[in-house]
């Protein structure tokens, strides 16, 4: 039997099991067992990368966005519209066979944005070259999940689906969990500790969760009232926790009801490329999903450089910013003075851990020569 049938026969397992305190051991059991299978379906899309065909293009910009969705929900008629690249567009599916990049300006930055290829129900199985689609947006940091307004009902539970099969966790951060697996001793201990009171979890089914691993020597602090299956995210360790962008294009189409009913949604935009109708507003939502910082540096005695800022992740430090111009800055590092909304006061004297915010000013100053004796 192979790694897809065994997965289907868990999953229909788990989908007539009962779900109540006798059986919740045997469904974590379950969910880590299909996790396991899951991971190797992974692994193996992994290895194969390197020699068959790939969809992969070359990271560049500030920050990557990858568009997904079924054929011919408009990912590459919205391509052409939000970015100077030509992507090929038909009124027929599979139009756009392999992964076209694309930037977008703003804000002094440039987001690199993927056009992939249309996946289908069955992706993550491999069908359509599914896996190497979802494979490409698992290095993204936004996903851009393109609907088709009048089918998003039944498109948009599908696609989250096939994402969250191949380990990509959308608009999730990562469980405050703490796990360490230690090697095998002639006295195995799986030491566990909750901070909190948990509804979802047990120290014994946390225990025959890491036994279905074959763990028998591990450390966990569990810090959150966290589900079985964020915690099975945690023992695998090869999630990918991606802020994901709802895009109903195509909106000219429904009634005005529903397009005011998608807007309200959470992490949601209409749009329509055949009218142009709120594209300016996307371009500004992947801006703020992205939630990047922009930085500029001045030199002692000079006004600031405004031309190109650094961009940085955001919660990044002032150690963050002097990695990024060079390492010796880092190691001979003084202080720095800081101008912007993260100051207290104009020119604050801050040292390595301060937080920066978005269009922060920075002046670095480093030891002498003589200081650095």
């Amino acid at each position: 039997m192979g790694i897809l049938e065994r997965i289907r026969d868990i999953e229909q397992e788990i989908a007539r099991t009962q779900k109540n305190k006798a059986t919740e051991g045997h469904l974590g059991r379950l969910k880590a067992q299909l996790a396991r299978y899951r991971t190797e379906l992974l692994t193996a899309t992994e290895k194969k990368g390197g020699g068959g065909f790939s969809f992969e293009a070359r990271k560049s910009g500030d920050a990557r966005v990858s568009m997904v969705g079924f054929p011919s929900a408009g990912k590459s008629t919205l391509l052409n519209k939000i970015t100077h690249t030509e992507s090929s567009v038909g009124a027929y599916e599979f139009t756009t066979l392999t992964c076209i990049p694309g930037v977008i300006e703003i804000n002094g930055t440039e987001i690199q944005l993927l056009d992939l290829p249309g996946i289908i129900e069955g992706a993550s199985e491999g069908k359509g070259r599914g896996r190497q689609v979802i494979a490409t947006a698992r290095t993204s940091e936004l996903i851009l999940m393109v609907l088709d307004s009048q089918k998003a009902e039944e498109q948009r539970p599908l696609l989250e689906y096939e994402l969250e099969s191949m380990g990509i966790r959308l608009n999730q951060r990562k469980p405050n969990i703490y796990f360490k697996k230690k090697k095998a001793a002639s006295q195995n201990v799986i030491s566990y500790t909750a901070t909190i009171k948990l509804t979802h979890l047990s120290e014994r089914l946390v225990r025959d969760i890491l036994h279905g691993y074959k763990i028998h020597n591990a450390e966990v602090v569990i810090r959150e009232d966290a589900t079985v299956d964020q915690f099975i995210d945690v023992v695998e360790g090869n999630r990918q926790y991606i802020n994901c962008l709802y895009v109903y294009n195509k909106v000219d189409t429904i009634t005005i009801e529903e397009v005011n009913r998608l807007a309200h949604m959470p992490h949601s935009c209409v749009i329509s490329c055949e009218w142009d109708l709120n594209l300016d507003v996307l371009v500004e939502e992947i801006w703020a999903e992205l939630d990047l910082v922009r930085v500029y540096t001045k030199k002692k005695g000079d006004p600031p450089d405004f031309s190109k800022p650094y961009i940085m992740r955001k919660g990044a430090t002032v150690q963050d910013i002097c990695y990024r111009i060079h390492k010796d800055i880092a190691d001979k590092f003084k202080y720095a003075l800081v101008w912007g909304t993260s100051a207290k006061h104009t020119g604050q004297r801050v040292g390595t851990q301060h937080e920066l915010d978005d269009e922060d000013v920075v002046q670095i100053l480093t030891l002498t020569a003589k200081e650095s004796r």
